[in-house]
């Protein structure tokens, strides 16, 4: 389980939850309670890699990063401490 303090969005905190290079469980501290469950849903069960491709660089009202970009940058830093 890893904990990653978000920056720039109305989520504070992610949950993340992996087994090897998939990943398990993502919850998500704060943020618009609709969206980011449904986010959680449906990155269940995929591959770090492809979540990141698909959600790095999304962007929320022009901050430059949104809950699903900071995601990408948790997952980032998983695969690095795996290495």
């Amino acid at each position: 389980m890893m904990t990653y303090t978000t920056r720039g969005t109305c989520c504070r905190q992610i949950e993340i939850e992996t087994e090897n290079d998939t990943i398990k469980s993502v919850t998500f501290i704060g943020g618009c309670a609709g969206n980011t469950a449904g986010i959680s849903k449906l990155v269940a069960g995929m591959k770090i890699k492809d979540v990141i491709t698909r959600l790095k660089g999304t962007d929320c009202k022009g901050k430059g990063t949104s809950c699903p970009d900071q995601l990408s940058k948790a997952l980032e830093q998983i695969l690095v401490e795996q290495q």
